[in-house]
């Protein structure tokens, strides 16, 4: 009779493993399809022309990598679990931050470029010129961006669907204005030259304010990596210092339920004071 139970117990195990494996397989072709296609997106926007399927093959190492060594380090399937989703996520997390600052630092490129470009079409250079000598002198990413929209011009793209195409790669209140500009003068004409040394003007005003706010925003800034990061080394050392007693909130169902809680409050506030340290401008 018990190994009739045996029996029929692996095979009710493997009954179950068949019908998850068959529910997770297109769950996971799905998410592997939408995971590539994000990322595919936002690394063309980065001008890094990497195969998504490597970035997908990276990102499920990393996750196998930090879900075995949170459970080495706690013996938590929880741990375990929000490790490897964590690290499954972090190789867009990265693309996503390295696209916030490459847009950064072409708003931080605009002012003396649009100045540039006045002074050309002051001395009576068309646009396609001024814009090539701006190309030419200028770095990335501001070269990359106006260099394609050039490329695009050249292969037969209306300058309406080029400037658009600007505005989608560079989504920003700056885009906008310069876009405006140059639609409105190729449209209507009207002195562009003028109109790019005012815009010019404001996104410096604009620049120089953004990087005042943000001096005064640091300590709030400061606050947050504290409250998030305080609560973690605080459980890790207790974990070297007591481990019998940490055992409980390790590996019991109480204290994942507590660990739960603490993760929502901890992310909850974080949340909160970023949002009150990110002011608009």
């Amino acid at each position: 009779m018990i190994w009739l139970a045996l029996a029929a117990g692996g095979a009710a195990a493997a009954v179950l493993a068949w019908r998850m494996q068959a529910w997770m397989g297109p769950a996971l072709a799905r998410y592997r399809q939408m995971y590539t296609h994000e990322a595919g997106v936002r690394l063309g926007e980065l001008f890094l022309f990497i195969d998504p399927s490597q970035l997908w093959f990276g990102a499920m190492l990393c996750g196998a990598a930090a879900g075995a060594l949170a459970w080495a380090a706690t013996q938590s399937l929880l741990a375990a679990a929000v490790a490897t989703v964590l690290a499954v996520r972090a190789p867009v997390r990265l693309v996503e931050g390295l696209r916030r600052r490459r847009l950064q630092r072409f708003e931080r490129q605009l002012p003396p470029a649009l100045m540039s470009l006045a002074g050309g079409l002051a001395a009576g250079a068309s646009l396609a010129v001024a814009l090539r000598h701006i190309v030419a002198q200028s770095e990335a990413p501001l070269s990359q961006e106006f260099g394609l929209m050039l490329r695009e011009q050249r292969l037969g793209v209306p300058f309406a669907e080029a400037l658009d195409g600007l505005l989608q790669r560079m989504p920003s209140e700056a885009t906008v204005l310069v876009a405006a500009a140059l639609r409105v003068a190729s449209q209507t004409g009207g002195n562009l030259a003028e109109a790019l040394e005012r815009i010019a003007d404001t996104l410096r005003a604009r620049l120089q304010l953004q990087g005042k706010v943000r001096a005064l925003t640091a300590q709030g800034r400061m606050q947050a990596w504290i409250v998030g990061a305080l609560p973690v080394l605080l459980a890790l050392a207790l974990d070297r210092l007591e481990p019998q007693a940490m055992a409980v909130l390790w590996q019991t169902p109480l204290g994942w339920s507590v660990l739960a809680v603490v993760l929502v409050l901890e992310i909850s506030g974080v949340l909160l004071i970023r949002r009150i340290v990110d002011i608009d401008i």
